[in-house]
């Protein structure tokens, strides 16, 4: 497949819905399409994409998290699970895919990540704040899960014609 030829998908997009298919091939291909998400996701200003967020129905995101002070977290993770979580944290969130809408979401404010890297040698980390938001974020990806899902069903329903307008402007789609 020519990565060069994706691009960010949009709510709507049926890919997004999908749960996407582990990796069980590991190597320059894994490479060549998690350095076109990532340049995907610095075009778009984002901290974290996942593969169907790209078009790609795969277990692969990748991450640029700001942590403390100056530094980040940058890594691929493929077929990334939760092993473990505690405590909840609410904050705001939004996604490249859904443009223009940012709400509050209640995730496990700490979590023990294991997954694989590009190479398929096993990773695993704990995480807490804005990186373990971020993960879950893009594991629910994965998992076609969107975060209005995690919205309670009367915040849903107030989005839900903002929601409709966002993927007919991008998917010429009528309500």
């Amino acid at each position: 497949m020519d990565y060069e030829e994706l691009r960010l998908r949009i709510y709507g997009d049926e890919v997004l819905r999908k749960r996407a298919d582990e990796i069980s091939d590991f190597g320059p291909a894994m490479e060549k399409l998690a350095r076109r998400m990532f340049e995907i996701m610095y075009e778009e200003d984002g901290v974290g994409l996942a593969a169907p967020q790209a078009g790609e129905s795969c277990r692969l995101a990748v991450l640029d998290v700001p942590l403390e002070g100056e530094e980040s977290f940058t890594g691929v993770l493929i077929n990334p699970k939760v092993v473990e979580s505690r405590g909840t944290q609410t904050d705001v969130e939004g996604c490249l895919s859904i443009p223009g809408i940012r709400e509050q979401v209640v995730r496990p404010q700490w979590i023990r990540v294991e997954g694989f890297d590009v190479h398929g040698e096993p990773v695993a980390f704990e995480a807490e704040g804005l990186l373990a938001r971020a993960v879950q974020h893009e594991i629910d990806h994965l998992n076609g899960v969107l975060f209005v899902d995690r919205l309670s069903p009367i915040r849903r329903r107030l989005l839900d014609k903002k929601l409709k307008r966002i993927a007919a402007e991008y998917h010429g789609l009528t309500s």
